[in-house]
């Protein structure tokens, strides 16, 4: 009697899930959109080769989340356009040298930077032109100055190693946005 009742009260449980199913769920303008392309980024910066850079984080991301199928622009239902407007490294941590120790004047040695990487994404039907979806990113990183002395470090150097860092964020940001609207 009791394992009727088991089976009865489990029964019941799992005939509420019914309705309920995994898989992605768009956001309602890209509900109709299988396939994108993602051409190279347009790149506003000086930084060398970024456009490609970032148009292969995004590639891969989107790829490993599997909501949309990577395709040529002929092909694609929508074209991701992105924009790179923005690279800025700020101050993240220093220390003070003060003059006690050899040097004619106190002064501040930053020993990490954070890395700010702004992206402009514009996703557009490609039958219509029609703007499907459009959003600011901001990538973030830090770096810490390498070499025991950071005033003779090459501070250009520890800042190109971290933009790939960067980058993925974006990417992981813009796939997010794209895949689950947020």
């Amino acid at each position: 009697m009791r394992f009727l009742g088991l089976i009865a009260a489990a029964s019941l449980t799992l005939s509420g899930c019914a309705g309920y199913h995994v898989g992605p769920v768009k956001p309602t303008p890209m509900k109709e959109v299988t396939t994108i392309a993602v051409p190279a980024f347009t790149n506003m910066t000086l930084e060398p080769r970024l456009e490609v850079l970032m148009a292969t984080a995004l590639i891969k991301q989107l790829q490993q989340d599997g909501t949309y199928r990577i395709t040529s622009e002929k092909d694609a239902d929508a074209i991701a356009e992105c924009t790179i407007n923005r690279i800025d490294r700020t101050p993240a941590r220093g220390i003070r040298n003060d003059a006690a120790k050899g040097t004619s004047a106190d002064f501040y040695q930053t020993t990490e930077f954070t890395l700010n990487l702004s992206v402009a994404l514009k996703v557009s039907s490609r039958t219509t032109g029609e703007t499907l979806a459009s959003r600011q990113f901001v990538g973030n990183s830090s770096f810490f100055v390498s070499g025991p002395n950071p005033r003779t470090a090459n501070v250009n150097r520890d800042e190109r190693q971290a933009i790939p860092q960067a980058a993925e964020d974006v990417a992981t940001q813009i796939t997010s946005f794209l895949s689950e609207g947020w």
